[in-house]
């Protein structure tokens, strides 16, 4: 079964050009991880001039908190993070524990 998923974070104005040119040459390491991890059709989108990011993919998986778990120690992705989460801000609204805040579908159609 598919789960589709969605979640929004707020993207600095400063780095937007940095973060864009990163993401037009994602690492190997952190595709193939996001692979492993049972996520596909993933994808990142940019509202301006608020400045959200919105990222929505499709998990295929069947233990959703494993998965992420083996993301978090895949190969070079710390140091993904270590990149890309200081050129974020989390949403005030969060969950706590959340970096992305997580978004509730209410609509879908094929």
């Amino acid at each position: 079964m598919v789960k589709r998923m969605s979640h929004m974070v707020k993207l600095k104005p400063e780095v937007i050009p940095e973060y864009k040119r990163i993401h037009a040459a994602v690492w190997p390491e952190i595709l193939k991880a996001i692979n492993a991890a049972n996520i596909r059709n993933y994808s990142i989108f940019l509202k301006e001039p608020e400045n959200w990011l919105i990222a929505y993919w499709e998990y295929v998986g069947t233990d959703y908190a494993a998965d992420m778990e083996k993301i978090k120690h895949a190969p070079r992705m710390r140091e993904w993070w270590d990149i890309t989460d200081p050129m974020q801000e989390r949403f005030e609204t969060a969950k706590p524990g959340e970096w992305w805040a997580s978004a509730e579908e209410v609509f879908h159609t094929d």
